[in-house]
């Protein structure tokens, strides 16, 4: 195995890209290996890291087929359902509710 190279931040040859730059630019990295790292450092922790491709090896977004908008829309809708009154809440059921505000919070609804 060998070693992957090191960067200190802003210090990355060109031709390398993080996935959020390569997503920016219409790619993705397409199964190639971590490639470079870069690293900032923090005080009194751990660096910040981040992991470089190569740009030259990574391939063209997947575009989207019309049963992939469909599988999105159809999680989209089943996260607005609350679990326990079963109605549309019209927006994302928080994760840390576990249910629509409404049946969270049922006594501040009444003195609404």
């Amino acid at each position: 195995m060998s070693a992957v190279p090191v960067y200190r931040w802003r210090l990355a040859p060109p031709g390398y890209a993080t996935l959020r730059q390569l997503r920016a630019q219409g790619l993705r990295p397409g199964g190639q290996d971590v490639a470079a790292v870069l690293e900032r450092p923090r005080k009194r922790r751990g660096p910040l890291v981040a992991y470089l491709y190569r740009i030259d090896r990574a391939k063209p977004v997947r575009p989207m087929t019309p049963a992939r908008w469909a599988a999105l829309a159809k999680a989209n809708a089943a996260q607005q359902v609350c679990p326990s009154c079963r109605r549309d809440a019209g927006y994302r059921i928080p994760a840390s509710l576990g249910m629509c505000v409404t049946c969270a919070f049922p006594e501040e609804q009444c003195a609404a």
